[in-house]
């Protein structure tokens, strides 16, 4: 999609940018994708300065939350090439939310090939440090205007990109939830909706209040089985097993959880895919047997967990050499970054 309409900005902010210090997802390029959905059909995209969009107050998208988004990463190589992982898992995956909230699925042209045009034109922006990438953050919302509730008849989708470095900084504490839920089945919890994420936030300044990071959340008819933890997908090590629960509706296909299973796999690893329960956890670190937890997501990649409370109870996570998640993090990010050779074709040139 080179024939991209490209309206490049007079006044470039990189020069502001300290790209050794970078935080996530604050500092946003100079570049972003748009495309509109009108008629019955969407548009042709064009690449605009980063800029802000003016909506009416009757837009549905702030009566009946109808939106969804994407979490993507582009690396740079050492050859300075530039890398996607697994894109097209994305696209495929935005469209399964799209389904779900009633809003018309994407071309993949646009998605995809609009997407590398937009990589090419902020180059620059990709940061080359250890441990950093430019994150990714493909959006549709609805911009069709009406107090009736129904799907929109218009809607935009943008990417925009942030050059990013770590998500999570020193040790993550979590607490097992036992009132809240994240989502229920029948629900939208598999869809990257807005307002999956929105409804965790209350209970997780709870427990941040409680001096935790994060929750993990854990089913809503029982609260027995452990689901996910905060916005990613959950792993647990139970001496040399690797434990993850199956997705459902209530839990999200992670691109990420995919990958770790398959290099799981691939390094001989012992890999369960299963439910699994709060009791079982606790029992098993009351006798030593779990070895780690972490989660897993587009974001922090692999996050390990050091410890997590539940009914009021502590429990710490042992500091064990050669983990587990720093074996796993360590294989994913070279293959991300090109550092070795994929034997699983999920990287893509842009």
């Amino acid at each position: 999609m080179d024939s991209i309409q490209v309206t490049p900005t007079t006044a470039s902010r990189i020069n502001g940018v300290d790209f050794k210090n970078l935080g996530f997802g604050t500092e946003f390029s100079d570049h972003m994708l748009v495309c509109d959905y009108k008629n019955g059909e969407w548009g042709a995209p064009e690449i605009i300065p980063y800029q802000a969009i003016s909506l009416m107050h009757s837009s549905k998208i702030f009566h009946y939350g109808q939106s969804i988004f994407e979490g993507m990463k582009a690396y740079k190589d050492n050859d300075n090439k530039t890398w996607l992982f697994r894109p097209e898992e994305n696209f495929e995956r935005f469209n399964i939310s799209a389904k779900r909230l009633a809003i018309p699925e994407l071309p993949k042209e646009v998605f995809i090939e609009g997407l590398k045009r937009l990589l090419r034109v902020d180059d620059q922006w990709i940061p080359t440090e250890k441990g950093s990438s430019l994150y990714i953050r493909p959006i549709i919302f609805a911009t069709g205007e009406g107090f009736h509730a129904s799907p929109a008849d218009a809607y935009k989708f943008i990417i925009c990109t942030a050059p990013s470095g770590a998500y999570f900084a020193g040790k993550v504490k979590v607490l097992i939830e036992q009132k809240y839920s994240r989502s229920a089945n029948g629900g939208v919890g598999y869809a990257k909706a807005g307002g999956n994420y929105a409804g965790q936030f209350y209970p997780t300044q709870l427990a941040i209040d409680k001096g935790y990071n994060q929750v993990i959340w854990t089913d809503d008819n029982t609260h027995e089985y452990i689901e996910e933890a905060g916005s990613m997908n959950i792993f647990i090590r139970i001496n040399d097993t690797l434990i993850t629960g199956p997705t459902s509706d209530r839990i999200l296909d992670g691109i990420t959880r995919k990958s770790i299973l398959e290099i799981a796999k691939d390094e001989g690893i012992n890999v369960e895919v299963r439910k699994f329960t709060v009791s079982e956890v606790v029992e098993a670190s009351k006798n030593g047997c779990l070895k780690e937890m972490f989660g897993a997501g587009t974001a922090a990649v692999i996050s390990p967990i050091a410890g997590f409370g539940f009914k009021g109870v502590d429990y710490d996570l042992p500091e064990i050499e050669n983990p587990m998640a720093l074996k796993l993090k360590r294989r994913i990010t070279e293959i991300q970054t090109n550092k070795v050779k994929d034997k699983f074709g999920w990287t893509v040139s842009v």
